[in-house]
């Protein structure tokens, strides 16, 4: 989505990351459980595995609470049996909204994902209805303050990925599914450090939305990403600096 860092920048910078860390820490070990569940609990057989525990050490989660999750998706710790989910739905000015969750319950997320977008300007749709209009991707952000974009951009292509977005302070870089951990490592190796890096679901195209649609858009998307059982939303939204810049004041 563009202006996925930037937004995801602005919310740790005015704390809201820290303010909801134990929900995140909630959402982290949900996802180590369930990767767990379908590959294995050894992370150098298990590429979502190694992936959720680097997301999880990313935002400082304690070892012993990765260590307990793994736990529990081996079977050597009780924890609930949880479901994948994607639900799919539309936004202000009809753009598409995908949200992945992982649930005990799907009817209780169903009913509390319908009912945020209801509250927030939106619908939710049925099955396949803005799915299509995603594929997923590898996705490592890059904060690009005082370095060279276009020798940064060239670097990333050199190394495998398949197409960057520079925004104001900011670098998305784009890479296929399976060259994430390859892509990811070779900028490492150049001394670059990664913000975060990501298996998403990025949009075919973008819509633009008017200013009112836009502001109205985050503020439903960041509802969606407060349900507990919400793992990850994604919208084909293009958010501009300026609206972004703009909702960052009203947090």
């Amino acid at each position: 989505m563009s202006g996925h860092s930037k937004w995801s920048s602005i919310k740790h910078q005015k704390g809201v990351a820290d303010a909801k860390r134990g929900q995140l820490f909630t959402k982290l070990t949900r996802e180590i459980i369930v990767a767990v569940r379908q590959g294995g609990n050894d992370p150098d057989g298990n590429f979502r595995l190694r992936l959720a525990v680097q997301r999880a050490r990313d935002s400082n989660m304690p070892m012993e609470n990765i260590e307990r999750g793994i736990k529990k998706g081996s079977g050597q710790a009780e924890g609930a049996a949880l479901t994948e989910m994607i639900l799919e739905g539309y936004g202000p000015s009809g753009v598409a909204v995908l949200v992945q969750a992982l649930s005990d319950n799907r009817n209780r997320t169903a009913q509390e994902v319908r009912s945020t977008f209801s509250r927030h300007g939106g619908s939710l749709g049925e099955s396949g209805c803005v799915a299509w209009l995603f594929n997923q991707r590898g996705l490592i952000n890059i904060a690009t303050d005082g370095l060279d974009t276009e020798e940064l951009a060239l670097q990333a292509i050199d190394v495998g990925a398949e197409d960057v977005n520079v925004g104001q302070d900011y670098m998305e870089i784009y890479t296929k599914p399976e060259q994430l951990e390859l892509v990811k490592r070779a900028l490492e190796q150049k001394k670059l450090t990664i913000d975060s890096a990501e298996l998403a679901m990025i949009p075919k195209t973008t819509l633009e939305l008017d200013e009112k649609a836009a502001l109205q858009t985050l503020k439903l998307l960041d509802k969606l990403e407060e349900l507990d059982d919400v793992q990850h939303v994604y919208s084909n939204a293009d958010f501009s600096d300026s609206v972004l810049e703009k909702y960052k004041i009203q947090l």
